[in-house]
């Protein structure tokens, strides 16, 4: 894949689609091993150079997969992995931002992604029990060290990814941001592009809302986290999967799908913006792919900011107590 886009200042270099492997450790329902793995050689074989994971995933797992992968793979990748969340004894999630943790956590991240130094290490969430300052400096010296080449934020507000890139640079910011959710367009972006930071767009098909295949009545399979998201409840699924239907006259006319459409309009916003999409279809990656040569018109953009102005879908992103560990303004 000729094309690429940089990671920040950082020197880094990948496809300008990624793939998001949180779905390929059961995040998403169960799924067999060798089918995960087939679906991240599948993404290598295509072009697809940046891998995004975190070691939360599967309990480690999906950084396991990865590892597999890469050790058996003569197709370069950008491995990007994510730290600071952890499950409490209440079951409830924990933020773990305290320097101490973190360089753990990367020991830990090394060892089962099989690699020297990891390409990007991101903090998940900004634990608001540790300064910031405290947190990035403990990445910063990870850099220094040699075991991270660059590090990155994830859903943190303005102020505090001003505060962190003042310690240390970042190369980029991984928050939610596509048609179904367009908050990140009002204060992070802006502030990402005056500090020359890139942004990572996870979700890109609002899980699954805006890339078909999902219905009314339809119910989601023991392990996927969807049946517990506001937005797929059945009321505001129905809401949600109504409005979208929009979409469809823009994608007739580019003989494309929504999902293609989505990504298309993403990539349109700018060569500093890089989606990740999951799959766990090997199937869906070429299809995915075909948005690259996708060309919407300035009237098609303008379109679609009109049909799915920001705030439009209805419900939460996330259950209330993962609304609660976003870092201060709803990223």
């Amino acid at each position: 894949m000729d094309i690429k886009r940089k990671l920040g200042a950082s020197g880094i270099e990948v496809s300008p689609l990624g793939l998001g492997c949180m779905g390929l450790s059961g995040s998403y329902g169960a799924i067999e091993p060798e089918d995960a793995r087939g679906v991240i050689r599948t993404a290598l074989e295509a072009g697809i150079d940046f891998l995004d994971t975190a070691d939360f995933y599967g309990r480690g797992g999906n950084e396991e997969l990865i590892g597999d992968v890469l050790a058996a793979s003569s197709n370069p990748a950008v491995v990007a992995t994510k730290t600071g969340v952890g499950i409490g004894p209440d079951r409830k999630p924990v933020l773990k931002g305290h320097p101490d943790q973190l360089k753990a956590a990367c020991e830990g991240s090394l060892s089962r992604l099989r690699l020297e130094a990891i390409d990007l290490f991101i903090l998940a969430r900004v634990d608001p029990s540790v300064p910031i300052e405290d947190s990035v400096g403990a990445m910063a010296d990870l850099v220094a060290a040699g075991k991270v080449r660059a590090i990155g934020l994830s859903e943190a507000s303005a102020a505090t990814i001003r505060r962190a890139h003042a310690v240390h640079p970042l190369a980029a910011v991984e928050t939610e941001y596509s048609l179904m959710e367009r908050g990140v367009e009002t204060n992070i972006l802006p502030v990402l592009r005056e500090l020359g930071i890139s942004l990572i767009a996870y979700s890109p098909f609002g899980r699954g809302l805006l890339a078909g295949g999902l219905s009314t009545d339809m119910s989601f399979e023991a392990g996927d986290f969807r049946q517990y998201n506001p937005r797929f409840s059945d009321a505001n699924r129905a809401a949600n999967l109504e409005r979208i239907l929009q979409m469809d006259d823009l994608a007739r006319v580019h003989d494309a799908t929504r999902a293609q459409v989505a990504l298309a309009w993403l990539l349109a916003k700018g060569d500093d913006i890089l989606p990740i999409f999951g799959t766990r279809s090997p199937e869906r990656i070429t299809s995915n792919l075909e948005a690259l040569s996708i060309q919407l018109s300035e009237d098609d953009i303008e379109t679609l900011d009109r049909q799915f102005p920001a705030g439009w879908a209805n419900g939460d992103r996330y259950p209330p107590a993962m609304m609660a560990l976003i870092d201060g303004e709803p990223a």
